[in-house]
């Protein structure tokens, strides 16, 4: 490699320990090795502790608020502003902190498109943040490496803010400045905010470009390519890993006029309670040498892990090259949907496990983006599912204004004439502690309807608060589930549960309205 055409210098980085450039999974294994900050697992798989959080600190997210994108940024809870002269003395303060410390960089790509890549760099203290980057975001050859990438994220897990002089709510930060082209983390181990930064990123940009970046999940068989919508906890990893189909990706991905295509290499998938059985793509992914388990217990003596265990977090995670999937679509990269599929876990238990939409009730409930949040998966939530509404099933993670997301969203099915589904994989029965969570082999079986095209030729029913249609069987699937209402013992508590979940969509819904052009009547559930 030729090493003088990298620089961190123009970053401001001086007098650094060694630097470490684009090293290959082999030497930095040895480095995580010898810097004691992970052990070798039985298969291959390094196990690693990301500190106190074991999580995305989602309250401790900043953008920089400056004059040439602060009109663009949907300002509030989901993007704090924070100011320039904050954020410059933190940044110097941070870049500081590396002085006589190993440096460890990652040059990368977000966006199997060539068209539409972004090159990012990752700058660590950490060998295995640098494994975690090389797994998820995209290589090339040496040659094709840029002096000059068009944005670096500063990742520092031992690095503190101090409140008091920052401004910042806690220790921990991620904040990220699109006119300086740089995104700051510290305070915090969890792999997570390195992904879900540069999600963040390509969320801002694409869009200018008239893409449409997707907090989703895609697979295809020939031609058919299916897109799954969904918080974490909602299926879209184990559904989107499915053995008769090729996946191109389990989380982020952008939809263009020419097709679909992945932001990363890799996955990064919740592992708690997997089972051979039930997934055994991403069981046999987790196991291979390369992959990265975040909080995993194992076993001291055998080295083997204990994916029940969760005395760290219920948010345990694996992380590993697409590849590691045997029928993975290695270019990421495919033609336009032909169904687009909503994920939401309904902790409620009222919803049925399948819907056929239409593009306006498909577009409401993907600016409402219902679903409950799965234990773990953010700082302060516990093992309960807490019932919640994330605009376009990702609102920490969008820049813009969830309406401009969803206009492009509008654009892209009426152009490719998609099919649109609603998919729950939440409670049935009752609600959670009462009912018990919808079979992954039912769910599997209307996935497959869905795909094969079978689906379209059954009869379908009118739902009498949400307006959509549920179909009226699915071969394998015991029709009562279907109706979601024949299995609650109390139906007056059903009706009254359902209608108050209507009523929290429409109270939801108001704070889109008056930007959105979603054709209200259409779509508004029936709660009288």
């Amino acid at each position: 490699m030729n090493k003088e055409k990298y620089t961190i210098e123009k970053q401001g980085f001086l007098n650094t320990g060694e630097q470490f450039w684009n090293l290959d999974i082999e030497k930095l294994y040895e480095h995580v090795i010898r810097k004691n900050e992970g052990k070798l697992l039985k298969g291959g798989g390094l196990v690693v502790r990301s500190g106190e959080h074991t999580a995305r600190s989602a309250k401790d997210k900043y953008v920089v608020e400056e004059d040439t994108t602060k009109d663009e940024i949907w300002w509030g809870d989901v993007n704090i502003p924070y100011s320039e002269e904050k954020y410059f003395a933190l940044k110097r303060r941070l870049i500081d902190y590396f002085q006589n410390k190993d440096v460890y960089i990652q040059d990368c790509f977000a966006g199997a498109d060539e068209r539409h890549e972004l090159p990012v760099r990752i700058i660590s203290e950490k060998a295995w943040h640098s494994v975690f980057a090389k797994n998820m975001l995209i290589s090339k050859d040496d040659d094709l490496h840029t002096d000059e990438p068009e944005f670096t994220i500063i990742d520092a897990m031992d690095f503190n803010a101090i409140p008091e002089v920052d401004g910042t709510r806690t220790k921990t930060f991620i904040i990220v400045n699109f006119k300086d082209k740089t995104a700051i983390i510290g305070g915090s181990g969890y792999a997570g905010e390195i992904k879900k930064t540069v999600f963040s990123v390509m969320n801002y940009l694409l869009p200018k470009k008239g893409i449409l970046p997707m907090h989703c999940s895609a697979n295809m068989k020939d031609d058919n390519v299916a897109l799954f919508f969904g918080l974490s906890g909602t299926g879209k990893t184990t559904l989107s890993a499915d053995v008769s189909r090729n996946l191109i990706g389990d989380d982020e991905h952008g939809w263009s006029k020419e097709g679909v295509f992945n932001f990363e290499n890799g996955c990064y998938a919740k592992v708690i309670r997997l089972s051979a059985e039930a997934e055994p793509q991403i069981y046999n992914a987790i196991h291979k040498y390369g992959a990265v388990l975040e909080n995993v217990i194992y076993d001291e003596d055998t080295r083997e892990m204990l994916l029940d265990e969760k005395d760290i977090t219920e948010n345990t995670r694996g992380s590993y090259p697409l590849e590691f999937i045997d029928n993975a679509h290695l270019e990421k990269k495919a033609g336009n949907p032909q169904n687009v599929i909503l994920l939401t876990c309904d902790a409620n238990g009222v919803l049925p496990p399948v819907a056929k939409l239409s593009t306006e009730q498909a577009l409401f409930h993907f600016i409402t983006g219902y679903t409950s949040k799965i234990g773990g998966t953010e700082v302060g939530l516990g093992v309960e599912p807490i019932a919640t509404f994330s605009a376009c099933f990702g609102a920490p993670f969008m820049t813009h204004h969830p309406t401009k997301y969803a206009s492009l969203l509008r654009e892209r099915i009426n152009e490719n004439n998609s099919n649109c589904w609603l998919i729950n994989t939440g409670w049935i029965g009752g609600a959670f502690g009462v009912g018990k969570r919808i079979s992954i082999n039912h769910t599997r079986k209307i996935l497959t309807a869905i795909l094969d095209g079978s689906l379209n030729d059954e009869n379908f029913v009118e739902d009498k608060v949400f307006k959509f249609f549920v179909p009226e069987k699915i071969e394998g699937v015991p029709t009562e589930i279907l109706s979601p209402h024949q299995n609650w013992d109390n139906q007056e508590d059903y009706w009254k549960k359902y209608k108050q979940l209507g009523k929290q969509f429409i109270e939801t819904f108001e704070e889109f309205k008056d930007k959105s052009d979603i054709r209200i009547e259409e779509v508004l559930p029936n709660i009288d």
